[in-house]
């Protein structure tokens, strides 16, 4: 066990995010205009990168910082009955893509997040909000992967390590929460 290096290896990749930090603050943005044209989020992952989808989405629904108007956002990875039921009569591939197409409209916003970019589910599940026109946000790592391309807005955490990926994307998350809360309408 080397903590040290651990947090070394974060502190680099930090660094190496600054670069991201227009394209972090434009997605930030555009995914505020969409809150406040009327749309919706939807968000979605795999394994620990559900439990980042669940966290924006909950956050949105609740709030961050500041007291403000209930946001609509609904995780599509946090409902096993759907989970299963689409895995079981259609594939784990379709487990978002069938909810995307339930729910999502050219005004809403799917944000994936993916540590690779590589996921079946995932890319089918941008794969149809781009047949639906919806605005997409990837927090990927690794390259992106395929999934880079599927996005209006790819954010690609410059790294290999899951790990240091999965921070960075928890940082993501609250800057984009940040955006939406500054930029958002019916503060209270």
């Amino acid at each position: 066990m080397n903590l040290s290096h651990d947090l070394s290896a974060l502190e680099e990749t930090v660094k190496r995010c600054r670069e991201l930090l227009p394209n972090v603050e434009k997605a930030g943005r555009d995914l505020a205009e969409r809150l406040r044209k009327g749309g919706k989020v939807l968000t979605c992952g795999n394994g620990g990168s559900a439990a980042d989808a669940m966290h924006i989405a909950e956050e949105m629904t609740g709030r961050y910082r500041e007291n403000r108007q209930a946001l609509p956002a609904l995780c599509l990875s946090s409902d096993g009955s759907a989970l299963t039921c689409i895995a079981n009569d259609w594939s784990y591939e379709d487990v978002f893509s069938r909810q995307v197409e339930a729910f999502g409209k050219p005004e809403d916003v799917l944000i994936v997040f993916s540590t690779s970019g590589k996921s079946a589910n995932i890319l089918k599940a941008l794969e149809f909000a781009k047949s639906r026109k919806m605005l997409r946000i990837g927090a990927l790592g690794k390259g992106g992967g395929p999934a880079a391309s599927l996005c209006d807005h790819a954010i690609v955490v410059p790294s290999e390590d899951t790990s240091r990926i999965q921070e960075i994307h928890g940082w993501l998350i609250h800057a984009w929460l940040e955006c939406v809360e500054a930029l958002a309408v019916g503060k209270s």
